[in-house]
């Protein structure tokens, strides 16, 4: 899965969308201008290949939604813990409508998949974590995350929870620096890993690995470990779905070599797909590299992970009366004024 530099596509991306290890295109902030633009540009993308190549984008609300104007602004999700506190049945419902809201909006402009929810605790160490976490009790998480993926699910959009097997706990941030996080599978397993078993156990469809070390338990990365990806997450935690790398420009991912090498690293060790998305012309090399590589099995995975549902364009989305609901109890529960209905 690769990134591009801009709202439309270079002559040189079109060409790598045609390449056979292309499997999906991340779209950021750059690349996002308007519904419109972006609808053309996803159908661009969707067009280049059959089957077609899988759209994604990190839309999780609060400070990490690529796409603002003419899009709900989104609370962070912490928000939602804080009303969990108050009232769980609630909160409950506001996760449901909030991965509704967030989903059915990128699917009427043509993207598959939000790299979303967040699973990681807010243990009130990680600013990189922080809000983007529903709470500081993996209990809470679990919960309120699995409400978040069913509404996720109601708008044709298959949940990706992050970061595997936990980023919280850690303080630095993987896009500067390496995070190590010195605790045993013990301590891990009853609070970090919770929500992703929790969440595997429900058959969420994708998983994100986070680019953290954990020395006591194996020495490699997380997201380039056999140890991790097979021995926990799939045969431990029963995972079937894609697994997905975070992103291989990563500071914290360089331990590995060139980009090729992360990108092979991570692919021999479990992940299904892995994301260059910021690379520019160093993703041509990785291509050329991976030109000739199959698995037959994460194709099948990934495949589940193409976006479904009603199809609506966004303009009778909006006619929608759960659409309107949605937005309206959304914003009643932040005060926010920056968040709720934005058609800018």
């Amino acid at each position: 899965m690769l990134g591009i530099a801009g709202p439309v596509l270079s002559a040189a991306e079109r060409d790598w969308l045609r390449h056979p290890a292309v499997g999906g295109v991340i779209l950021f902030t750059r690349n996002y201008a308007s519904p419109e633009q972006v609808t053309s540009l996803t159908a661009q993308i969707h067009a280049a290949r059959t089957p077609p190549l899988l759209i994604a984008v990190d839309q999780e609300g609060g400070p990490v939604q690529r796409f603002r104007d003419g899009f709900t602004r989104l609370p962070p999700v912490n928000r939602l813990g804080r009303v969990y506190d108050q009232d769980p049945v609630r909160a409950r419902h506001l996760a449901a409508q909030c991965g509704w809201l967030m989903a059915a909006e990128l699917r009427a402009v043509g993207v598959d998949l939000s790299f979303a929810p967040v699973l990681d605790l807010d243990r009130g160490v990680s600013a990189v974590i922080g809000e983007r976490a529903f709470h500081r009790d993996p209990e809470v998480v679990a919960d309120l995350a699995q409400h978040y993926i069913h509404g996720m699910q109601r708008a044709g959009m298959a949940a990706v929870g992050k970061h595997f097997p936990g980023h919280g706990s850690v303080a630095a941030d993987s896009h500067r620096a390496l995070p190590v996080d010195p605790r045993p599978l013990e301590t891990l397993g009853v609070e970090d890993l919770l929500p992703f078993e929790r969440a595997a156990d429900q058959g969420i469809p994708g998983v994100m690995i986070a680019h953290v070390l954990y020395p006591a338990i194996d020495a490699q990365l997380a997201g380039y470990s056999r140890y991790w990806i097979h021995d926990v997450l799939r045969a431990r935690l029963r995972f079937q779905g894609a697994v997905f790398s975070d992103d291989l420009g990563m500071v914290a991912a360089h331990g590995a070599g060139t980009l090729t090498d992360r990108a092979n690293v991570a692919l021999t060790a479990g992940c299904d797909m892995v994301l260059v998305c910021n690379e520019g012309e160093a993703t041509g090399a990785v291509l050329d590299a991976l030109a000739g590589y199959r698995d037959p099995a994460a194709q099948m995975r990934l495949a589940r992970m193409r976006g479904g549902g009603h199809g609506l364009a966004r303009d009778a989305m909006c006619q929608l009366p759960e659409w309107s609901q949605a937005v309206s109890d959304i914003a009643a529960c932040d005060p926010d004024p920056e968040l709720g209905l934005d058609l800018a």
